[in-house]
């Protein structure tokens, strides 16, 4: 006769906590995941009402749910509802939508195309550069909004061979867009997108813009063809091409290029704000960070060669995307019944992994709160969990611009720390929100010295 295992029982606040417990998720989401997983441990169910969340907080449980099994989790709460105002892009899509999609821009992004265009990156950080030292002596400049526009212009350049620039409305476009899908999430989608709500109604203004500047996009593109015909804004013309409705297919191009370009440029910003943040706040990494861009770069405009001899720089980004990771919360549904680390997981159940407080495990990296790029000196990283660290998942789903991201992010910083210092301006409280990616709560201003 074969042993039955016992199954393990959930930790997890009791089901009257429920609404204390919605209250505190509305205020702050970070907080609340964190205080779970030090109070309740590994894996924890958080219920509220007639749902509950399965929270896992390991790394063998990430790489069950992300990786070994994949397959039985779709996307889950929070994404499902976003659909609604991000349409079926590349985030939100599912099964044979979701392949054909990746098979549509992968191509886009092999290493051969990205490292090609470390030569347009490094163009738009020496134009960042030129910018922020106009403005030194200044009052502060926004330096989020600042990443914000350099990474739009770097996925113009690097993915659609096309200038956003053009666009005055596109940025605005995309944030009004981002706060949509956020309320849906938040709210499950439970007020119907018709009511005359002034977020609703600047939604749509930025729906009916995007779509405007796809269809442009799309007849710029099909009178000139790209250099090389192989860029994904090409690619994506292609794949419509067929549509028997123009209308659907525009539609179709534009879902895919909102949520390409906003899960794109967000992520990247985002990081590259924490970044400089974080330098701040530690200037004996920025000297080490300062000197060593000097030494490689010299005065001369980064190349892709060069990023490699950044091996500083890079273990900088690399912690700083581990204390906030752009991608905060890698929400799941379970299609049939599982069991996670010993836990029954029922069909239909809402799963979350959360790179957030994965980075922050206590049981797997030293002092987890601290600053410390040195944690990702190969001597120190050697015998770390594969998955104790997911800045961009895990998986079949696992970020298709990641080394974009990368390139970009290395490429900005050098050249931003060769040339200047970026402190927080006086009395400014700075703060996560996590939206759709990890950013900073209402814009990083900082003063520019130069210091070249």
């Amino acid at each position: 006769m074969t042993a039955v295992r016992p199954v393990r029982e959930f930790p997890g606040p009791p089901a009257r906590q429920a609404p204390a417990l919605l209250a505190r998720m509305a205020r702050d989401r970070l907080e609340v995941m964190t205080s779970v997983a030090a109070r309740y441990g590994d894996a924890v169910r958080l219920r509220l009402g007639p749902k509950s969340l399965h929270f896992f907080n390991h790394p063998d449980h990430a790489k069950h749910v992300l990786a070994d099994h994949a397959a039985n989790y779709r996307k889950g709460i929070g994404l499902v509802h976003a659909r609604r105002a991000l349409g079926d892009g590349l985030l939100t899509s599912e099964g044979e939508k979701w392949k054909a999609q990746r098979r549509t821009i992968g191509p886009g992004f092999q290493a051969r195309r990205v490292n090609g265009k470390a030569d347009a990156i490094a163009q738009e950080a020496v134009r960042l550069v030129a910018r922020l030292r106009a403005r030194a002596g200044d009052g502060p400049v926004d330096v989020s909004a600042e990443m914000t526009g350099l990474t739009l212009a770097v996925l113009g350049r690097s993915l659609l061979d096309a200038d956003l620039g053009a666009f005055d409305s596109v940025g605005a476009s995309f944030e009004a867009v981002q706060d949509q899908a956020m309320f849906e999430m938040m709210t499950l989608s439970a007020l119907p997108t018709w009511l005359p709500l002034p977020r609703q109604l600047r939604f749509r203004r930025a729906r009916a813009d995007l779509e405007q500047v796809v269809a442009r996009l799309a007849a710029e593109r099909a009178a000139i063809p790209g250099p090389d015909g192989d860029d994904v804004l090409t690619r994506l013309v292609e794949s419509v091409r067929g549509e028997a409705d123009p209308r659907a297919g525009r539609l179709r191009m534009r879902d895919e290029l909102v949520t390409l370009l906003l899960a794109g440029h967000e992520t990247t910003a985002s990081t590259l704000s924490w970044t400089f943040h974080l330098l701040d706040r530690h200037p004996e990494v920025w000297e080490r960070v300062h000197a060593e861009a000097v030494e490689v770069l010299g005065d001369r405009v980064p190349t892709f060669e060069d990023v490699h001899r950044l091996r500083y720089t890079g273990m900088v980004l690399q912690e700083v995307m581990r204390l906030y990771p752009a991608v905060w919360l890698l929400p799941r549904q379970a299609r049939e019944a599982d069991e996670i680390g010993g836990y029954p997981v029922p069909a239909g159940a809402d799963v979350l992994i959360c790179p957030y407080t994965l980075h922050r495990h206590p049981g797997l990296w030293e002092d987890p709160d601290r600053f410390d790029p040195e944690r990702f000196d190969p001597a120190r990283a050697a015998g770390r969990p594969r998955y104790a660290y997911l800045p961009f998942g895990a998986g079949p789903r696992v970020c298709v611009g990641s080394a974009l991201g990368v390139l970009e992010a290395t490429i900005v910083t050098a050249c931003v720390a060769r040339e200047l210092r970026l402190s927080t301006a006086p009395g400014h409280r700075v703060r996560a929100e996590p939206m759709l990616t990890l950013r900073v709560r209402g814009g990083l201003p900082m003063r520019v010295r130069p210091v070249r």
